[in-house]
């Protein structure tokens, strides 16, 4: 298959060439290596839709609609396996970090008289808004059938291998 968009000469190419989507080797534990992509064979169109619906999920449904949709497909396609697992452990870090800032804005709140809650307030607003970004470049991402990776994530649920 010379004549496919993604043969494994064009991700040669692009690892060489510095692309951040495209990893030579895997450094970091659960991202899969070039090889490995390539291994696994390129995304058909509708794998890169359902990637990309899982991340649209978890912006309209939050967890439910991602184990849903997990369940049903993840033994069907590495693919969406893999975006769900991210996309999960991506929702249960922001729950994490949302219940800790909330936490420390009502000790810092009480132990100064609102005037540090106040001060913390806008951190609420970037988790927000920093969240919803990361997601919709996930979804990107994902459509174009590229194995995408949170920042600042904890990986709770592992890739499977």
């Amino acid at each position: 298959m010379t004549d496919h968009k993604y043969s494994q000469d064009v991700l040669r190419q692009r690892s060489e060439e510095g692309n951040p989507y495209v990893v030579k080797h895997s450094s970091v534990a659960g991202l899969p290596s070039q090889e490995a992509v390539v291994s696994m064979g390129m995304p058909t169109q509708d794998e890169k839709t359902l990637g990309m619906v899982v991340h649209l999920l978890a912006i309209v449904t939050g967890f439910v609609g991602v184990v849903i949709l997990w369940i049903l497909k993840k033994d069907d396609s590495k693919f969406i396996d893999y975006h769900a697992r991210e996309s999960l452990n991506f929702m249960i870090s922001i729950s994490i970090y949302g219940l800790a800032l909330s936490a420390a804005t009502i000790v810092i709140g009480f132990l100064t008289f609102g005037i540090g809650a106040v001060l913390l307030m806008p951190l609420v607003f970037v988790l927000v808004i920093g969240s919803l970004v990361l997601e919709i470049m996930a979804c990107m991402a994902a459509n174009r059938g590229e194995y995408h990776r949170y920042p600042f994530t904890l990986r709770l649920i592992p890739t499977a291998r």
